[in-house]
């Protein structure tokens, strides 16, 4: 007897034909946030690519990749960044201008793996092996602490490591320690900045963080913002530094910073990385008005009640001091010329983490699940809706829009093009409570 699979009541034979299928189920969910990038400079690693540290990792790893322990003072902005965001991006502007760091030890020559000053933190050790006097530990050591031990015969035995490259030839002569000098970092450029821009590209992010305080930086970072939300379809902000004259929902501009608890005066544009790194991971139903700073318990410096509605309403995010701490006065961008089309919850970042959530979203399940794959056609229109209706009904379980009505706020039709379809959607997004009115009658 035949059997088998079928798709149309065709067969010919006698037998069993069975046709398995999953019961219809939404494709797509809510994307994950909480990826931050930053172009700085920075005196170790990797110049050539995109440096990607991964929070789940990052304890292990920072060492290696960016030449720091995440405990040192001299990251600690990095280190902020990572306290909130899951993936921090890094572009290290100047590093194709550095200088490596060498020390030579006859006939041993140690170079270090990057250019830039943290190479001079790097120190050989060359020494009798205790167990066999023919060979030696080459040992190379970062701030004193050992960081890699091989035991050879010979210079050419030795493998490059995670901070060293070695030449030279025959037996490696002893010595007591000696440091790697000449290292020097490069100069960042603006064409270092346009490089970065474009390995972001690459990546898949929701915040850029900028550190530089130049106009020119500044500007080009907008544009590229504008460009990545209007051109590309991907609903990224930026935060910078003291650049309310964007004037655009995808820059925030930050105005002051924070005093620690240990009473460091940390400026705008060092605070900025955990600023970032916070709206990054900020969810669609999570707005950071009021959202406290950690480890901080002043603004720096602090604003007055006057000054505070000026940068308001110049579209600032501002650090107001509050009880021992520092808050984030309210979560909004440099938007400030409202029009019929972009109104004032535009300047909302909650509301635009929905409007981009829901843009990215839906673009994302449409490339997966459904372009070139389903047909254009009432069955093929009626699933895509489905799907779409289904992907709002779960923000609205998680509070990120309200009221929305899949019977008459939502419409799938044929588009202009055979191949096209017209989507209409009405939606309202949902912001948190700010500000309280009450009236008290006293009787």
């Amino acid at each position: 007897m035949a059997g088998g699979t079928w798709t149309a009541q065709n067969k010919v034979r006698p037998g069993v034909y069975i046709h398995f299928k999953s019961r219809p189920q939404p494709l797509g969910s809510l994307g994950e946030r909480g990826v931050a990038a930053y172009p700085a400079p920075l005196p170790w690693g990797n110049p050539a690519e995109v440096i990607v540290l991964e929070a789940a990792e990052y304890m292990d790893n920072s060492l290696e990749l960016i030449g720091f322990r995440p405990t040192d003072p001299r990251i600690r902005h990095i280190t902020a960044a990572i306290n909130h965001a899951k993936t921090v991006l890094l572009y290290r502007l100047g590093g194709s201008g550095a200088v490596k760091a060498t020390a030579t030890i006859e006939p041993l020559t140690a170079t270090a793996k990057w250019g830039g000053t943290r190479g001079n933190d790097l120190m050989v050790v060359v020494q009798a092996n205790i167990d066999d006097a023919e060979r030696m530990d080459v040992i190379t050591l970062l701030d004193g602490e050992e960081v890699d031990r091989q035991t050879v015969a010979a210079v050419e035995e030795l493998l490059p490591n995670a901070w060293i490259e070695w030449s030279g030839t025959g037996a490696p002569a002893a010595t007591a320690g000696i440091r790697l000098a000449g290292g020097a970092d490069g100069t960042a450029s603006g064409a270092d900045f346009s490089a970065a821009l474009s390995a972001f590209e690459g990546y898949s992010f929701n915040v850029l963080g900028v550190p530089l305080t130049d106009s020119t930086s500044k500007q080009l970072a907008a544009a590229y913002v504008r460009r990545q939300r209007e051109d590309e379809g991907k609903k990224v902000q930026a935060v910078l530094v003291n650049y309310p004259s964007a004037d655009y929902e995808g820059i925030i501009s930050l105005r002051n910073g924070i005093v620690t608890s240990d009473g460091l005066q940390v400026p705008p544009e060092y605070l900025l990385w955990e600023i970032a790194a916070m709206e990054a991971a900020a969810n669609v139903n999570e707005s950071l008005t009021y959202r406290a700073i950690p480890n901080a318990v002043d603004a720096y410096p602090r604003l007055t009640n006057s000054e505070t509605i000026a940068a308001l309403q110049n579209g600032e995010l501002v650090i107001t001091a509050v009880n021992g701490s520092a808050v984030i006065e309210q979560d909004i961008n440099t938007l400030t010329s409202f029009t019929a089309d972009r109104g004032r919850a535009f300047s909302k970042n909650r509301v635009v983490r929905v409007l981009d959530s829901i843009a990215s979203d839906v673009k994302r399940i449409f490339d997966m699940f459904y372009i070139g794959k389903v047909s254009n056609n009432p069955d093929g229109r009626a699933l895509l809706e489905a799907e779409i209706v289904s992907y709002l009904l779960s923000l609205q379980g998680q509070g990120a829009i309200q009221n929305f009505d899949s019977q008459t706020d939502i419409s799938v039709r044929q588009g202009a093009d055979v191949e096209s379809v017209l989507i209409e959607l009405t939606i309202q997004p949902v912001d948190s409570i700010e500000k309280i009115y009450m009236t008290v009658e006293v009787v």
